[in-house]
């Protein structure tokens, strides 16, 4: 098997929980090591590797294949055009870019270049969407007539990280929690006809964006995206209704959870929810009314790191392209609009 020689851009929370364990479990890629500005903590979980001093370190370094941008949002085009300007391959941590004009030249410079470049919407992979969206491709709702989607928490206290919390091109929680359900939105309805929203400002001393409702329409349904940091008792994070039948999910994915203390992603057991998580649905399949729990399908973000290595190796499609990123900045960039001027805008 060839090997894909790999380089994490930042060991905070997205490094040390959402890639590095996966990089290490997939047999195709070899971590050498990761960009650390102040803190060097990659090598007391991966002895083996390096903690680079810069990223002219890594883009210097002719053996690194592949190195994964998860930087602060308003770095990733900067950082991203450097990395394929140096003819490496990367992985982009939502949301992509800050604008789409940035996201289409990043996808250009990509196919100009011939290297891959994925968008890490790891949430696909979530056991939750996963469930979502067999329950759509079996048809068991018929046909859909509305969906609502909620990313939610709740924590009215103001992150400790800077660039969250500051006025810039990457902060809010439309550019954070928003790609997971926009690109969710995407992946199972495909592109929207117009978009309405609201985004507001709602904790205390706030200066960005922290509740957002999106709607967007399609010729026959509607699909409402919703996030905020004041639900304290949780929505169903899945409520789509079809005209046979309803289906609701709550948020179960236990792999975040996991990872975060420091659990080892597997290919057997992992990505398993608890029965108390499963999906409600009421439906009629084949003139029998169907009323009860939903088995859960297993959530695994392997999946997506076996993906960019087909794509790499094979040449395969990404299993997030460029495209799809600048698609949900597309959306990004009409909720904003929409939200300023208090109408629909069409796309």
């Amino acid at each position: 098997m060839k090997t894909i020689k790999a380089a994490l851009l930042s060991y905070g929370m997205s490094g040390k929980v959402f890639q590095a364990p996966f990089l290490e479990l997939h047999p195709g890629f070899e971590l050498l090591g990761s960009w650390e500005r102040s803190k060097k903590l990659i090598q007391e979980d991966y002895p083996q590797v390096k903690s680079y001093a810069s990223l002219e370190e890594i883009l210097a370094n002719d053996t690194i294949d592949l190195v994964v941008v998860n930087t602060p949002i308003d770095t990733h085009f900067e950082y991203a055009k450097r990395v394929l300007e140096a003819g490496k391959h990367a992985i982009v941590e939502k949301a992509f870019t800050t604008t789409v004009a940035e996201a289409d030249e990043l996808a250009d410079l990509a196919k100009e270049k011939g290297l891959k470049l994925a968008v890490f919407q790891n949430r696909r992979w979530d056991s939750d969407l996963k469930t979502v969206r067999q329950i759509l491709l079996d048809g068991a709702l018929g046909e859909i007539v509305e969906a609502e989607f909620h990313f939610d928490r709740y924590n009215p206290l103001l992150s400790p990280k800077q660039h969250k919390e500051t006025v810039n091109s990457g902060s809010g929680i439309l550019k954070d929690l928003g790609p997971h359900l926009i690109d969710q939105a995407l992946y199972l309805f495909g592109f929207p006809k117009a978009v309405f929203a609201d985004i507001r400002t709602t904790r205390e001393n706030s200066v960005v964006d922290d509740w957002v409702d999106v709607l967007l329409y399609y010729p026959d349904f509607r699909v409402r995206l919703k996030a905020s940091f004041f639900v304290r008792e949780p929505n169903p994070a899945y409520v789509i209704h079809g005209k046979k039948g309803s289906f609701l999910k709550p948020r179960g994915d236990v792999q975040e959870d996991d990872l975060k203390v420091m659990k080892k992603p597997n290919l057997d057991s992992w990505g398993t929810e608890p029965l108390e998580k499963e999906g409600f649905l009421h439906t009629e399949i084949d003139g029998k009314i169907m009323h009860g729990k939903i088995p859960t399908l297993k959530g695994n973000y392997y999946d997506f790191f076996d993906g960019v290595y087909n794509a790499i190796i094979n040449d395969t499609v990404e299993p997030v392209t460029a495209q799809d990123g600048a698609r949900v900045m597309q959306i990004i960039e009409a909720a904003i609009q929409s939200s300023q001027e208090k109408r629909v805008v069409d796309l």
